[in-house]
């Protein structure tokens, strides 16, 4: 604030220019502690866990035509029939809450039962879960 009183002085004028108190009784306080007087604290408990438990991955299942489950069954059996490398990304569901997400898996298929893909690994895809092969 830079009001002027009516005889034209600024106010604390006459002590502006005065030197620092230092204390001759106590110490100085260290850095640490002064800083830690600023140190951020949790105003509203709980915030932080609600932004993290919102804040995960989670998505509504997408629903496959009849004629894309039909290519993926198509890429399926043409991966075990060549013995080769695959990506699948499949749907987890959340077992916590509404919703879910999608993980990938990579590797050979090492056989169809029981209406899940057991991949090399030990992997064990729900068939109704896959959404995309790559």
């Amino acid at each position: 604030m830079n009001k002027q009183r009516e005889n034209g002085r600024w106010p604390y004028e006459d002590i502006v220019d005065l030197p620092h108190h230092v204390s001759t009784r106590r110490s100085p306080m260290p850095m640490e502690k002064r800083a830690a007087q600023f140190a951020p604290f949790a105003a509203l408990t709980g915030y932080n866990d609600a932004v993290t438990e919102a804040a995960r991955l989670t998505d509504d299942r997408v629903e496959l035509t009849e004629e894309a489950m039909g290519e993926l069954d198509r890429k399926v059996r043409e991966a075990m029939a060549e013995d080769r490398e695959i990506r699948i990304v499949y749907y987890v569901p959340d077992d916590r809450k509404a919703g879910g997400a999608y993980h990938d898996a990579t590797g050979r298929i090492q056989k169809v039962r029981g209406g899940e893909i057991v991949m090399e690994r030990g992997e064990r895809i729900p068939l109704r879960n896959i959404i995309e092969i790559v």
